[in-house]
Protein backbone atom coordinates (compact mmCIF):
# COMPACT_ATOMS: atom_id res chain seq x y z
CA UNK A 1 0.00 0.00 0.00
CA UNK A 2 1.17 3.53 -0.76
CA UNK A 3 1.48 5.58 2.14
CA UNK A 4 0.59 9.22 0.46
CA UNK A 5 1.73 10.87 3.75
CA UNK A 6 4.92 10.85 2.53
CA UNK A 7 3.68 13.37 -0.37
CA UNK A 8 2.45 15.72 2.13
CA UNK A 9 5.17 18.33 3.79
CA UNK A 10 6.10 17.52 7.11
CA UNK A 11 4.13 19.53 9.07
CA UNK A 12 0.87 18.02 7.52
CA UNK A 13 1.95 14.05 8.14
CA UNK A 14 1.79 14.17 12.20
CA UNK A 15 4.37 11.86 12.62
CA UNK A 16 7.11 14.56 14.27
CA UNK A 17 6.89 16.27 17.08
CA UNK A 18 5.62 19.78 16.84
CA UNK A 19 7.16 22.69 19.37
CA UNK A 20 5.85 26.34 18.43
CA UNK A 21 8.70 29.22 18.77
CA UNK A 22 7.20 32.55 19.75
CA UNK A 23 9.34 35.66 19.63
CA UNK A 24 9.17 37.63 21.83
CA UNK A 25 11.98 40.47 21.25
CA UNK A 26 12.10 44.47 21.88
CA UNK A 27 11.53 46.85 24.78
CA UNK A 28 8.67 45.96 27.09
CA UNK A 29 6.00 48.84 27.19
CA UNK A 30 2.61 49.77 25.88
CA UNK A 31 2.69 50.63 21.94
CA UNK A 32 1.93 54.12 22.43
CA UNK A 33 5.69 54.86 24.63
CA UNK A 34 7.80 52.57 22.28
CA UNK A 35 6.12 52.18 19.03
CA UNK A 36 6.96 49.68 16.78
CA UNK A 37 8.33 46.25 17.80
CA UNK A 38 7.47 46.96 21.37
CA UNK A 39 5.96 44.11 23.78
CA UNK A 40 2.63 43.95 25.58
CA UNK A 41 -0.04 41.66 26.10
CA UNK A 42 -2.11 43.57 23.42
CA UNK A 43 0.70 43.14 20.91
CA UNK A 44 1.50 39.88 21.63
CA UNK A 45 -1.30 38.02 23.22
CA UNK A 46 -3.03 36.89 19.66
CA UNK A 47 0.31 35.06 18.86
CA UNK A 48 0.55 33.53 22.63
CA UNK A 49 -3.08 32.18 21.99
CA UNK A 50 -2.43 30.57 18.72
CA UNK A 51 1.39 28.79 19.87
CA UNK A 52 -0.31 27.55 22.58
CA UNK A 53 -3.07 25.81 20.96
CA UNK A 54 -0.96 24.09 18.03
CA UNK A 55 -2.14 20.39 17.54
CA UNK A 56 0.04 18.21 18.90
CA UNK A 57 2.42 20.12 20.67
CA UNK A 58 4.73 18.51 23.26
CA UNK A 59 5.90 22.07 24.33
CA UNK A 60 5.99 25.38 23.30
CA UNK A 61 9.59 27.58 23.39
CA UNK A 62 9.94 31.15 23.78
CA UNK A 63 12.92 32.71 21.88
CA UNK A 64 13.18 36.11 23.98
CA UNK A 65 15.51 39.28 23.34
CA UNK A 66 14.67 42.04 25.77
CA UNK A 67 16.16 44.91 27.99
CA UNK A 68 12.95 44.97 29.98
CA UNK A 69 10.93 48.05 30.21
CA UNK A 70 7.62 48.43 31.72
CA UNK A 71 7.09 45.90 34.97
CA UNK A 72 3.61 46.15 34.56
CA UNK A 73 3.29 45.05 31.26
CA UNK A 74 6.22 42.47 31.88
CA UNK A 75 3.84 40.55 34.71
CA UNK A 76 0.37 40.80 32.25
CA UNK A 77 2.95 38.97 29.75
CA UNK A 78 4.18 36.48 32.33
CA UNK A 79 0.90 35.75 34.11
CA UNK A 80 -0.39 34.96 30.27
CA UNK A 81 2.19 32.42 29.59
CA UNK A 82 1.48 30.87 32.37
CA UNK A 83 -2.27 30.96 32.17
CA UNK A 84 -2.14 29.22 28.55
CA UNK A 85 0.38 26.74 29.89
CA UNK A 86 -1.83 25.58 32.46
CA UNK A 87 -4.60 25.83 30.65
CA UNK A 88 -3.46 23.31 27.76
CA UNK A 89 -0.87 21.49 29.66
CA UNK A 90 2.13 22.32 28.00
CA UNK A 91 5.62 22.54 29.42
CA UNK A 92 7.50 26.43 28.12
CA UNK A 93 11.07 26.54 27.63
CA UNK A 94 12.15 30.12 27.72
CA UNK A 95 15.78 30.67 25.21
CA UNK A 96 17.66 33.60 26.05
CA UNK A 97 19.07 35.16 22.93
CA UNK A 98 21.45 38.50 23.26
CA UNK A 99 19.28 39.30 26.57
CA UNK A 100 16.50 38.86 29.21
CA UNK A 101 17.40 41.23 31.65
CA UNK A 102 14.61 43.46 34.06
CA UNK A 103 11.49 42.66 32.75
CA UNK A 104 13.05 40.43 30.27
CA UNK A 105 14.04 37.94 32.60
CA UNK A 106 10.47 38.40 34.35
CA UNK A 107 9.28 36.92 30.97
CA UNK A 108 12.16 34.55 31.06
CA UNK A 109 10.54 33.28 34.63
CA UNK A 110 7.31 32.25 32.74
CA UNK A 111 8.52 29.09 31.69
CA UNK A 112 9.64 26.06 33.70
CA UNK A 113 13.32 26.29 31.91
CA UNK A 114 15.34 28.78 30.83
CA UNK A 115 18.19 28.25 28.53
CA UNK A 116 20.82 30.56 27.40
CA UNK A 117 23.89 31.42 25.35
CA UNK A 118 27.11 31.57 26.58
CA UNK A 119 27.12 35.14 25.99
CA UNK A 120 23.75 35.66 26.53
CA UNK A 121 23.09 38.50 29.50
CA UNK A 122 21.01 37.62 31.95
CA UNK A 123 19.61 39.25 35.39
CA UNK A 124 18.81 42.55 35.92
CA UNK A 125 16.40 41.56 39.00
CA UNK A 126 15.91 45.48 40.14
CA UNK A 127 13.78 48.41 39.57
CA UNK A 128 15.40 51.59 37.73
CA UNK A 129 13.90 55.31 37.01
CA UNK A 130 15.64 57.89 35.11
CA UNK A 131 14.86 61.35 34.31
CA UNK A 132 17.45 65.22 34.22
CA UNK A 133 17.30 68.12 36.46
CA UNK A 134 16.89 71.39 33.68
CA UNK A 135 15.88 73.91 36.29
CA UNK A 136 18.95 75.49 36.19
CA UNK A 137 19.42 75.45 32.66
CA UNK A 138 15.89 77.11 32.15
CA UNK A 139 17.05 79.47 34.96
CA UNK A 140 20.06 80.72 32.86
CA UNK A 141 17.86 81.83 30.15
CA UNK A 142 15.22 83.39 32.35
CA UNK A 143 12.37 80.98 31.29
CA UNK A 144 9.93 80.50 34.18
CA UNK A 145 7.93 77.38 34.96
CA UNK A 146 4.86 77.43 35.65
CA UNK A 147 2.51 74.81 36.69
CA UNK A 148 -0.53 75.02 38.72
CA UNK A 149 -2.42 72.29 40.54
CA UNK A 150 -5.36 71.18 42.90
CA UNK A 151 -3.21 69.00 45.30
CA UNK A 152 -0.04 69.89 47.03
CA UNK A 153 1.74 66.88 45.25
CA UNK A 154 0.15 66.47 41.96
CA UNK A 155 3.15 67.36 40.55
CA UNK A 156 6.70 65.57 41.49
CA UNK A 157 9.77 64.89 39.93
CA UNK A 158 9.19 67.67 37.55
CA UNK A 159 12.90 67.91 35.55
CA UNK A 160 11.95 71.85 35.30
CA UNK A 161 11.63 72.41 39.22
CA UNK A 162 14.47 72.13 41.38
CA UNK A 163 14.65 68.24 43.09
CA UNK A 164 12.28 67.61 45.80
CA UNK A 165 13.79 65.18 48.93
CA UNK A 166 10.01 64.34 49.57
CA UNK A 167 9.05 63.20 46.34
CA UNK A 168 12.58 61.50 45.53
CA UNK A 169 11.67 59.59 48.84
CA UNK A 170 8.31 58.65 47.41
CA UNK A 171 9.82 57.18 44.39
CA UNK A 172 12.21 54.95 45.88
CA UNK A 173 9.37 53.28 47.92
CA UNK A 174 7.43 52.53 44.79
CA UNK A 175 10.59 51.50 43.44
CA UNK A 176 11.03 49.22 46.29
CA UNK A 177 8.04 47.81 46.65
CA UNK A 178 7.85 46.79 43.03
CA UNK A 179 11.22 44.97 43.54
CA UNK A 180 10.01 43.14 46.40
CA UNK A 181 7.68 41.97 43.98
CA UNK A 182 9.69 40.96 41.51
CA UNK A 183 12.36 38.97 44.04
CA UNK A 184 8.91 37.34 44.91
CA UNK A 185 8.29 36.21 41.51
CA UNK A 186 11.45 34.83 41.18
CA UNK A 187 12.18 33.06 44.12
CA UNK A 188 8.85 31.49 43.55
CA UNK A 189 9.24 30.71 39.67
CA UNK A 190 12.98 29.52 40.17
CA UNK A 191 13.32 28.06 44.03
CA UNK A 192 15.89 25.84 45.05
CA UNK A 193 17.39 26.42 41.53
CA UNK A 194 18.52 29.81 42.48
CA UNK A 195 22.07 30.25 44.30
CA UNK A 196 22.19 32.40 47.40
CA UNK A 197 24.45 34.78 46.32
CA UNK A 198 24.02 38.30 48.07
CA UNK A 199 24.34 40.35 44.52
CA UNK A 200 21.57 38.24 42.91
CA UNK A 201 18.77 40.33 43.04
CA UNK A 202 20.90 43.81 43.35
CA UNK A 203 20.23 44.95 40.36
CA UNK A 204 23.38 43.08 38.15
CA UNK A 205 23.32 41.06 35.42
CA UNK A 206 25.60 38.13 34.20
CA UNK A 207 27.05 36.40 31.07
CA UNK A 208 25.15 32.81 30.68
CA UNK A 209 27.27 30.51 32.27
CA UNK A 210 27.55 32.46 35.29
CA UNK A 211 23.49 32.48 35.15
CA UNK A 212 23.70 29.23 35.26
CA UNK A 213 25.93 28.93 37.96
CA UNK A 214 23.79 31.45 39.93
CA UNK A 215 20.49 29.51 39.10
CA UNK A 216 19.14 32.16 36.96
CA UNK A 217 19.41 29.39 34.08
CA UNK A 218 19.30 25.98 33.70
CA UNK A 219 21.71 25.70 31.25
CA UNK A 220 23.66 26.59 27.97
CA UNK A 221 21.76 26.08 24.13
CA UNK A 222 20.10 27.42 21.58
CA UNK A 223 16.48 26.82 20.83
CA UNK A 224 16.98 24.06 17.92
CA UNK A 225 19.76 22.03 19.14
CA UNK A 226 18.16 21.95 22.42
CA UNK A 227 15.17 20.76 21.11
CA UNK A 228 16.30 18.29 18.75
CA UNK A 229 17.99 16.98 21.53
CA UNK A 230 14.86 16.68 23.93
CA UNK A 231 12.53 15.66 21.14
CA UNK A 232 14.66 14.34 18.61
CA UNK A 233 15.89 14.96 14.83
CA UNK A 234 12.71 15.03 13.52
CA UNK A 235 11.32 17.67 16.06
CA UNK A 236 9.47 20.45 13.72
CA UNK A 237 9.64 24.17 15.43
CA UNK A 238 7.16 26.25 14.09
CA UNK A 239 7.82 30.14 14.37
CA UNK A 240 5.65 32.53 15.96
CA UNK A 241 6.06 36.16 15.95
CA UNK A 242 3.99 39.34 16.81
CA UNK A 243 3.47 41.46 13.76
CA UNK A 244 3.92 45.21 13.62
CA UNK A 245 1.79 47.84 14.56
CA UNK A 246 0.80 50.96 12.65
CA UNK A 247 2.20 54.13 13.61
CA UNK A 248 1.54 57.71 13.15
CA UNK A 249 3.21 59.91 10.82
CA UNK A 250 3.10 63.54 11.23
CA UNK A 251 4.09 66.29 7.96
CA UNK A 252 6.26 68.83 9.05
CA UNK A 253 6.30 71.55 6.63
CA UNK A 254 9.27 73.91 5.27
CA UNK A 255 8.59 77.37 4.78
CA UNK A 256 8.59 79.03 0.85
CA UNK A 257 6.53 78.42 -1.78
CA UNK A 258 6.86 75.66 -3.62
CA UNK A 259 9.02 73.64 -0.45
CA UNK A 260 7.99 70.19 -0.31
CA UNK A 261 6.31 68.11 2.75
CA UNK A 262 9.04 65.93 4.46
CA UNK A 263 7.53 63.52 6.24
CA UNK A 264 8.95 63.05 9.49
CA UNK A 265 8.00 59.90 12.18
CA UNK A 266 8.41 61.72 15.40
CA UNK A 267 6.54 58.91 17.54
CA UNK A 268 9.13 56.33 15.87
CA UNK A 269 11.99 58.01 16.28
CA UNK A 270 11.44 58.97 19.90
CA UNK A 271 10.65 55.61 20.56
CA UNK A 272 13.52 53.82 18.87
CA UNK A 273 15.50 56.31 21.52
CA UNK A 274 14.64 55.20 24.17
CA UNK A 275 14.90 51.22 23.13
CA UNK A 276 18.32 52.16 22.30
CA UNK A 277 18.78 53.66 25.59
CA UNK A 278 17.54 50.18 27.43
CA UNK A 279 19.71 48.05 25.18
CA UNK A 280 22.75 50.45 25.86
CA UNK A 281 22.42 50.36 29.46
CA UNK A 282 23.70 46.36 29.03
CA UNK A 283 26.36 47.28 26.74
CA UNK A 284 24.30 46.34 23.67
Amino acid sequence: MVDFRSWLPRRLRGDSPVVPLVRLSGAIGMPAALGRGSLSLSAVDGVLKKAFSVSGAKAVALAINSPGGSPVQSHLLFRRIRQLAEEKKLPVIAYVEDIAASGGYMLACAADEIVADRSSIVGSIGVVSASFGLDKAIARFGIDRRVYTAGTRKVTLDPFQPENGEDVEHLKTLQRDIHAFFIELVKERRGARLNSSEDLFSGLYWAGDRSVALGLADRLGTAHDDLAARFGDKVEIRLFEPGRSGFLRRRLFGGGAGSEAALVDFDNVLATIERRSLFSRYGL
